[in-house]
């Protein structure tokens, strides 16, 4: 299948654009070809300048919970803007979202809204070393928090996908302040505090990994990061930029019992303009300038376009059932391609909780990024084409989560088991 438009866009942008993207995975590098060039988006469905349509799956990478463009976003949008794009001065709508997210999850008294991820993980880096007076942290392979140099060390996401788990441009000295343990492993975890506790700021990690494809935690996986951080008087980072308001309303530490000393949020708070947010108890947070000697700033933090875009998504979230809806849509969506796959004689892990999942080409369980690897890549890329040529639209990356909004419906559903049993018969074929 040709994409004609998308062609000639992306051989323009290569001219303008490193890789002719402004995010690498984007640059559907892993899996080969041109990547679309989307027009519009509605609901479920994205179209892209060919005029062709997809059920999305990918959802701007998370933070789309009730659809592409859905009214109460795009009217708080319209709203804010009649008032204006920007003031560089506080604003009523900073308050209002702040109220929701403080309300929402126990583990944060107060909130500092940032523009992206990574500002959120850097800074709250910062924070815990200021706050603990030590220097190292601990992340886990695969886990991505950002491209902030401490946490461009064995990271996932596009630098996983692209093959490069460490960035040129990191410093050696930055790098030693990384310790890197797998994700899921209680005695890595132990070990790195048995060598090094007392020089220990902070273990940051994602609740649920989504960054170097979709793998939960395992049982009592973090609890155990909370006992060791707690013994030896660390912090606990949790990244829920991808996981906070997604899996449910407020943050997935209810799910599995455990307080963080600092949330990182991002996605959703801000229904798909670029909002994230740091988040922790009163001592610790007041640690932030201006009440504080730790120093943050943005020019566009808190900006109002984002501030109500943010709200009108928490509240519809809080106030009406679409996670009920998305769990009924994700257990029909994922018991289809377990079918599927199974009918088609191809071992696959295809795994969900709540609205995010995933899909390895894997014989075995996946629960780290060793295991990920394994994974058949190639396949994977197969896989994705025919599925694009059928109309739906996945990661261009095995290492990446999946997402799902309150928009899908069970006409998606079909069209997408519909596709992935005659993709799975396409390659077959093909062998």
């Amino acid at each position: 299948m040709t994409y004609s438009r998308s062609e000639s866009l992306h051989a323009a942008a290569v001219r303008l654009t490193p890789g002719g993207v402004n995010s690498p995975v984007r640059a559907f590098r892993a899996v080969g070809g041109t990547p679309l060039y989307i027009s519009r988006a509605s609901g479920s469905k994205i179209y892209d300048v060919d005029g062709r349509e997809y059920v999305d799956y990918v959802l701007s990478w998370g933070p789309i919970m009730l659809g592409h463009a859905a009214p109460e976003i795009v009217e708080a949008v319209e709203r804010a803007a009649r008032d204006g794009t920007s003031f560089g001065a506080p604003s009523a709508y900073e308050v209002d979202l702040a109220a929701l997210v403080v309300d929402a999850i126990p583990a944060i008294d107060m909130v500092r809204f940032v523009s992206s991820g990574t500002e959120a993980c850097m800074t709250a880096i910062r924070l815990a070393r200021a706050w603990t007076k030590r220097d190292k942290i601990v992340k886990c392979a695969g886990c991505y928090h950002g491209h902030a140099d401490p946490l461009l060390v064995s990271a996932g996401s596009g630098a996983l996908t692209l093959g490069i788990p460490d960035s040129p441009g990191v410093t050696a000295a930055t790098a030693a302040d990384t310790i890197v343990v797998p994700y899921n492993d209680d005695d890595g975890a132990g070990a790195a505090f048995a060598k090094h506790g007392e020089q220990i700021a902070a273990v940051i990690v994602e609740p649920v990994a989504g960054n170097m494809g979709f793998i939960p935690p395992s049982p009592g996986y973090l609890e155990r990061l909370r006992a060791l951080t707690t013994q030896a008087g660390a912090l606990l980072i949790v990244d829920e930029v991808m996981t906070g308001f997604r899996l449910h309303y407020g943050s997935a530490q209810s799910i599995y019992g455990i307080e963080a000393d600092i949330t990182c949020l991002g996605k959703v708070i801000g229904a798909g303009l670029p909002v994230a947010a740091i988040g922790g108890k009163r001592e610790i947070m007041e640690r932030l300038a201006p009440s504080g000697d730790v120093y943050q700033a943005g020019t566009l933090s808190g900006n109002p376009l984002a501030m109500a875009a943010g709200a009108a998504q928490l509240r519809a979230l809080r106030d009406g059932d679409a996670y009920e809806r998305i769990d009924r849509i994700g257990s029909a969506l994922i018991s289809g391609l377990r079918h599927t796959f199974a009918k088609a004689g191809i071992p696959a892990q295809i795994d969900r909780i709540g609205s995010m999942w995933g899909l390895f080409f894997n014989a075995k369980p996946v629960t780290d990024l060793a295991s990920a690897k394994t994974s058949d890549t190639a396949a994977f890329a197969k896989y994705f084409h025919a599925m694009l040529e059928r109309g739906v639209y996945l990661a261009p990356s095995q290492y990446e989560a999946a997402f799902l909004s309150a928009a899908h419906c069970d006409d998606d559903v079909e069209r997408t088991l519909t596709a992935a049993r005659d993709s799975l018969a396409a390659i077959a074929s093909a062998r």
